[in-house]
């Protein structure tokens, strides 16, 4: 693969420490979050840095596939993503689950299910999490 784009951040401290993207558009304090032992507060946290990668990219992997169908989404369709995080049950360390919850309005349900199903298909995020991630895709009525 020839990349067409790279990102670059850099983070220091861990979960609990400062994020800084190479351009300086993201620069912001990190910290745990109460539900995994932390201390919370305003801040962001990893998963809520995933959730919002995922949601814009299967959002745009939603535009491309409706392009090629022939379909309209109009502008005020939604990827809301819900990025879970707990222990392994047998190997010990962490696992990371991803909901998919998504309204196409004025999409009849057939046409969304083949869609969002289709997205889930060519979207990175979906490809890097396969086979290591349960992802869940809902369509919104």
């Amino acid at each position: 693969m020839k990349a067409l784009y790279q990102a670059v951040a850099t983070t220091t401290g861990g979960r609990s420490g400062h994020v800084k993207s190479d351009d300086g558009i993201i620069d912001m304090d990190l910290e745990l979050p109460t539900g995994l032992g932390g201390k919370g507060g305003e801040y962001t946290n990893p998963e809520q840095l995933f959730a919002a990668g995922y949601s814009a990219c299967f959002g745009s992997a939603l535009q491309f596939v409706a392009k090629e169908n022939d379909v309209y989404l109009g502008d005020d369709f939604k990827v809301q993503a819900t990025v879970g995080i707990g222990k392994h049950p047998e190997l010990g360390g962490f696992l990371l689950e991803v909901t998919l919850d998504v309204t196409l309005p004025g999409v009849e349900n057939e046409v969304g299910e083949k869609l969002i199903n289709q997205a889930h298909e060519v979207c990175p995020y979906s490809r890097a999490t396969a086979d290591n991630v349960d992802v869940t895709l809902n369509l919104m009525v």
